[in-house]
């Protein structure tokens, strides 16, 4: 009679006597199951469980055996060959005990005995396991009383397999698995317990759904890293199965690098977008959106808006909320952003939003306002630029400034001082003390805005990159993409203009995507709290 089959996947052992548990106790921690072990523990009850080891020990990796106490029936059946049917009926009710374990190929030199010295992989596990089953099954036998002849009864053990079956994908041994579709895990008829990854790269993180049957990490994995799953489930009647899975992430033979316009910890006006660029033209649009993340000190809408196919700019939907910290993480690293074009980087940034300073610029009543901690700070006289070179019209922010500034023109090549420019083609608010006497009742610039020279220099020493200057009633429209105009855009565009098409909650944990139809109405009001719609077309 052949020895009980050995079951394709190794179920978990349950015992219905307490004299099993510090045998599978101390072999699961010598395994340091489930971290090490590939499956759990098996016991099987066999006619004769030597004869069963040299049967399965062809299928499996370690195997100890122990018959039940005083067993000389099966040693003398032992000694017959394997199929020996008369031994083996010589004896019916002879049993014992065989104990299967299925361990993680690791190095024979960090394999540790139950002492914690290291050993040899196969010899010293088998005499362990049947050291300490055979001393723990011997106790319950010395607790008979002495000469009372009653043979010692063996524990009962039960085997129950969990009706639960994981899945892992990528699957284990997978060398080129693709980091932009993460990792995986369902289970068929049970629910899931645990799912830990370990990974020298960024740490996953995941969510379960479909009532814990699924698990799926949030984020795309890192290019060209290891990664190891290992998951639990549970059925029904609370029996566990485990799954484990190792792979590798593929390395990309083409790849885009990322820029992030804003510097650490460096402060910036309230109307200062985020700026990111790209070396190669992004095609997969939502996946990149999905990658960015925004952590600010205070509630902040807004939404991502994509100017071409290397540019991308997040705004609020009304100015920043004055002296906001803000974290930037782009989980880009294996994202695909466009067909076979992948991340290799995650980039992070912190910044500030400082104080808030406007300006509106009247270029009919030649004069600007100054706004400070949203109250006005000043009502200055002004010159704008002179018919033929007026000063477009639009919500603009602050770029850089320059004390002094070297303007070359028609005519002129002087350096300027208190210079702060709001458009690209080069459109300043400066000192002109030139023109002093024209500043309130004219516009007779090249298309600058010029103040006093004192009033120049108080609005430099002020000024910040992002800080929003409105220029009103001038007959020429603002140009798209003339210096940092996402301020001309109304919210309703900005977010069109998302691959998307949702608007963005940033709060201390995050970020939120929403259908911006359940945002309540926009309470801010121009010029402090938002730009006017339409503030770039012509008077």
């Amino acid at each position: 009679m052949a020895p009980a089959p050995i079951r394709a996947a190794t179920p978990a052992v349950t015992s219905t006597t307490p004299t099993m548990r510090p045998v599978l106790l101390r072999l699961r921690a010598y395994m340091r199951w489930p971290e090490r072990l590939i499956a759990p523990l098996t016991v099987a009850e066999a006619p004769c469980p030597s004869r069963y080891a040299r049967h399965a020990r062809r299928r499996v990796d370690l195997i100890a055996v122990w018959p039940r106490p005083s067993d000389d029936r099966c040693l003398d059946a032992r000694a017959a060959d394997g199929d020996d049917d008369e031994a083996r009926d010589k004896h019916p009710a002879d049993r014992g005990y065989a104990l299967l374990v299925r361990p993680e190929r690791i190095p024979s030199s960090s394999r540790p005995t139950l002492d914690g010295r290291t050993a040899p992989r196969r010899r010293p596990l088998f005499a362990a396991a049947a050291a300490a089953a055979s001393l723990s099954l011997l106790s319950t036998a010395c607790e008979s009383p002495s000469g009372a002849g009653v043979r010692p009864t063996a524990p009962s053990v039960s085997v129950q397999i969990s009706a639960a079956r994981l899945d892992i994908q990528p699957a284990d041994g997978v060398l080129d698995a693709d980091p932009g579709k993460g990792i995986s895990v369902s289970v068929a008829r049970g629910t899931i317990v645990n799912v830990t990854v370990r990974t020298p790269a960024d740490p996953v993180q995941g969510r379960l759904a479909r009532g814990d049957r699924r698990w799926h990490s949030i984020r795309a994995l890192n290019t060209d890293a290891r990664y190891t799953v290992v998951a639990a489930a549970v059925d029904r009647d609370g029996r566990t199965v485990t799954a484990r899975s190792t792979f590798r992430t593929l390395d990309p033979a083409r790849t885009f690098s990322t820029h992030i316009f804003q510097g650490y910890r460096k402060t910036y006006g309230v109307g200062m977008p985020v700026i990111l660029t790209f070396s190669r033209p992004i095609i997969r649009k939502a996946a990149v959106e999905r990658s960015l993340e925004l952590q600010t000190s205070k509630p902040v809408v807004g939404a991502w808006y994509w100017d071409g196919d290397q540019a991308l700019y997040f705004r609020p939907r009304r100015y920043w909320p004055d002296h906001t910290e803000v974290r930037f993480v782009g989980h880009l690293d294996g994202v695909e952003g466009a067909p076979g074009v992948y991340g290799t980087h995650t980039l992070t940034q912190r910044f500030e939003i400082g104080r808030s300073l406007i300006a509106v610029a009247n270029t009919v009543t030649h004069r600007v306002r100054i706004y400070l901690d949203r109250r006005l700070f000043g009502d200055w006289p002004m010159s704008a630029g002179r018919p033929g070179d007026d000063t477009p019209n639009g919500t603009y922010l602050t770029m850089d400034k320059s004390n002094p500034e070297r303007m070359v023109g028609p005519g002129y090549d002087i350096e300027v001082p208190w210079s702060v420019r709001f458009t690209s083609s080069g459109n300043f608010l400066h000192d002109a003390y030139w023109s002093v006497g024209d500043q309130g009742f004219a516009n007779v610039s090249h298309g600058c805005v010029n103040l006093s020279p004192e009033h120049a220099e108080t609005y430099y020493k002020l000024a910040a990159q992002g800080d929003p200057v409105t220029i009103t009633g001038s007959p020429t429209a603002g140009t798209w993409g003339d210096g940092w105009t996402v301020w001309f855009l109304t919210f309703e565009q900005l977010v069109r203009g998302s691959a998307l098409h949702r608007a963005v909650r940033a709060g201390p944990h995050g970020i939120v995507f929403v259908d911006p139809d359940t945002l309540p109405p926009l309470r801010a009001r121009p010029p402090l709290a938002t730009s006017r719609p339409g503030n770039a077309n012509p008077a």
